[in-house]
């Protein structure tokens, strides 16, 4: 089980009619456990009922200025979650929160960025972009996709950016109550002034794909296009331990985990991170659906069926990377290393 940390909510920020953002204040002890890149999100603990329901959301503060962490939640309709966030949760309240995780992370600052914003997706580009205007030198274009004008989440500060960096920023706002939904051959034509550079899309589904479209029909390779999805957790206790699966077998597990060894057993149909956790260790791990990277691990040897992946690009699959937290054994010996 991950430890959750308790952080007070500091302020609450409403950013439009159906979007906050939640402003943490983090105690000096626990400082270390909360750094983090720009692009990457938080798992919060939510109170539902008798339970509690993990959801991830991503910072739209920029690790670079020593500001307090902000995450930004927009309200979604039957929302268990961020229907109590953003009605429910008040400034001096306490929610249990993991440490910062994810890869929707820059390699270099300095890269020309071409962002891809759809509604409240734009939180954790808004933290590259923030960061990237900060500390590196690189073009910046910021293709923002809302409903409509009321809909646009941080409006002012883009404003303020943009107005402050003409030479590097570059905001197209895109409404979808005005231009109708951004087309593949539109987002491709906005986008054509930079094809050579390090693409970042988050927003809804539809939206995403047809950036993803977009940019293939412009060449531009897989390993530069990092694409990160939203998805709905499902509640503490609600997650099978093993899964079926033809091909799954039990398997022995060698694991290299934080400079260490480890040798353990793993059922049939059990994935490796539950198979892990059940030993005792604690690989890292957030979203536990294959939705956010977290549990990324190379397998150096052996065979395992993914149950599911939105996380990993097929560049990323090619070299070997897999997702604990989906990677079902199919044959007898793994051999599964993480990243140190």
């Amino acid at each position: 089980m991950n430890n959750y940390l308790a952080l007070r909510v500091a302020r609450v920020i409403e950013e439009t009619a159906d979007a906050r953002s939640l402003v943490f204040d983090v105690p000096e002890h626990l400082s270390e456990h909360f750094r983090y890149q720009p692009g990457q999100f938080l798992t919060l603990r939510v109170p539902f009922e008798d339970g509690w329901l993990p959801r991830c959301y991503s910072l739209s503060s920029t690790p670079l200025l020593g500001e307090p962490l902000r995450v930004t939640v927009k309200r979604v309709r039957d929302g268990r979650a961020s229907n109590w966030l953003c009605g429910e949760l008040q400034a001096g309240q306490t929610l249990e929160v993991l440490p910062p995780a994810g890869v929707f992370v820059p390699r270099s600052l300095d890269d020309d960025l071409l962002l891809f914003g759809g509604g409240s997706g734009v939180t954790p580009v808004l933290s590259i972009l923030r960061s990237a205007l900060l500390a590196g030198h690189g073009r910046i274009l910021l293709i923002y996709a809302n409903r409509d004008e009321a809909s646009v989440i941080f409006r002012d500060e883009l404003k303020a950016l943009a107005s402050a960096h003409p030479q590097r920023l570059q905001i197209v706002h895109w409404l979808d109550s005005v231009q109708g939904i951004p087309a593949v051959e539109q987002l491709a034509e906005l986008a054509r002034p930079f094809t050579d550079a390090r693409a970042f899309i988050c927003g809804p589904g539809p939206f995403m794909d047809a950036a993803v479209s977009a940019l293939k029909s412009l060449g531009l390779p897989g390993g530069r296009v990092h694409v990160e999805r939203f998805v709905s957790l499902p509640g503490e206790g609600e997650l099978p331990l093993a899964v079926s699966s033809e091909a799954a077998m039990a398997a022995q597990l060698s694991v290299r985990l934080d400079g260490e060894d480890h040798s353990l057993a793993c059922d049939s149909g059990e994935t490796v991170l539950a198979a892990m956790e059940r030993a005792g260790l604690k690989p890292p791990s957030a979203c536990r659906v294959g939705g956010c990277a977290s549990c990324m691990c190379t397998l150096d040897s052996g065979e395992i069926e993914l149950l599911h992946n939105d996380a990993l690009d097929s560049d990323e699959l090619a070299e070997g990377w897999i997702l604990a937290c989906q990677a079902v054994p199919t044959s007898a010996h793994l051999r599964i290393r993480f990243p140190e």
